[in-house]
């Protein structure tokens, strides 16, 4: 698995994200039968000036967000409920892009304080979240956000994580 992180804000580095944000992403891709090591994706660690910016610019919402993705292939399924698309295995034996992910410290600070959370059990839900929607994963039909966050709660439970959800 590679997790290829540009660190736009130095608390990301000092609060050891690396380690956390491959082990999320190993675990999601790991446990819906993929490969980690066929797979890379790009993590822009942020702060709520650049997210807000970059949610606005995507998703017409002009305010910080605590994690957001863009995945390289359009894998959601038509159906409410249904299971994504596989992506298309890698060609060649180099890693496949899945896409980018962007997170802020900010948000992610100040809700792991608001909800009475570790930080890093609080950022490992977040990458694992935005990893699923690389992988055509969404929430917003009600079915579609039943099977993600069953999927979330699985994946956090293997690495020790409490139900975000409970």
């Amino acid at each position: 698995m590679t997790v290829e992180i540009l660190f736009e804000d130095p608390r990301w580095e000092a609060a050891g994200l690396a380690p956390v944000a491959e082990a999320a992403c190993a675990a999601a891709l790991e446990h819906l039968g993929l490969d980690p090591d066929a797979w890379e994706i790009s993590l822009l660690a942020c702060d709520d000036d650049r997210i807000a910016g970059l949610n606005a610019e995507f998703r017409g919402k002009p305010r910080p967000t605590n994690v957001l993705s863009w995945p390289a292939e359009d894998l959601a399924a038509e159906t409410d409920g249904a299971p994504p698309l596989c992506p298309a295995p890698p060609v060649g034996g180099m890693p496949a892009e899945l896409g980018d992910i962007a997170i802020s410290y900010d948000t992610c600070i100040r809700e792991a304080g608001v909800q009475g959370i570790a930080f890093n059990d609080h950022v490992t839900h977040l990458v694992v979240h935005g990893c699923l929607h690389l992988l055509g994963f969404d929430h917003i039909r009600p079915q579609d956000a039943a099977r993600m966050e069953g999927l979330e709660v699985e994946i956090l439970a293997k690495l020790g994580i409490a139900d975000p959800y409970g």
